[in-house]
């Protein structure tokens, strides 16, 4: 994957930044790209930072290559912008469910401009505050999260091999407590011994498994993981 298409028509503050796009940053964005249209809604909502942009905007592109049609579950979801991002660009996506512990007040207002671009994809997106424990997911579903914190990522490519369901997650704080390194970090740093010892679990569990990696400029906890069920 370029990684031109993880700055795609944006000439604003850095990707990495955590300042908000605001509605005055509607004209950093190129409107006859996807991508433009997507970061003006945002401006609209005024609620998100760049740096969730880009990397959500880079996660869905990766994740999209290998996980397409059906419903979407975008646990520890937050805002539900990976959710919003992977209905828009595929679809065969029926519906969106996203999932987490505590919604920000404001994912309401992400989703209502969203929304006002992408009417018919609006009501197919649910927004649901509890445990991701409680999804109800089949083999036919893709589960996807970004940054679901530490253990958090192990506990959503559980659910999903339970179900036999794709998956994707990009992790982060790789708590050493929390975490299994597989007895690797000899030969590899602890995070990487962590991902790699992900990977092989989905291996083991009769998956097909890809890495990727994002634009580390946009977060340095960049490392993608993918997995589909073999036939």
């Amino acid at each position: 994957m370029n990684r031109k298409e993880d700055t795609l028509s944006h000439q604003g503050p850095a990707q990495h930044s955590r300042s908000r796009l605001r509605p005055t940053d509607a004209d950093l964005f190129d409107s006859s790209t996807l991508f433009g249209q997507i970061g003006a809604q945002l401006c609209a909502a005024d609620c998100l930072p760049h740096k969730e942009l880009h990397e959500s905007w880079a996660f869905a592109r990766r994740a999209l290559r290998r996980l397409k049609g059906g419903r979407v579950f975008d646990l520890a979801g937050g805002h539900g912008l990976v959710g919003w991002l992977m209905a828009i660009q595929d679809r065969t996506t029926t519906e969106v469910f996203v999932v987490d512990q505590q919604l920000p007040p404001s994912a309401h207002r992400l989703h209502e401009a969203l929304a006002e671009r992408w009417p018919g994809l609006g009501a197919r997106i649910h927004r649901i505050e509890g445990d991701l424990g409680a999804c109800t997911v089949s083999s036919e579903d893709r589960v996807v999260a970004v940054h679901a914190c530490g253990a958090l990522t192990d506990r959503v490519l559980e659910l999903a091999i339970g179900a036999g369901a794709s998956v994707g997650v990009m992790p982060c704080c790789h708590a050493k407590a929390k975490t299994d390194a597989g007895g690797l970090t000899g030969w590899l740093d602890h995070d990487v011994a962590v991902d790699v010892v992900r990977a092989q679990r989905l291996r083991e569990a009769g998956y097909r498994a890809w890495t990727a990696v994002i634009d580390p400029a946009i977060t340095p906890m960049n490392r993608v993981l993918l997995g589909c069920k073999e036939a």
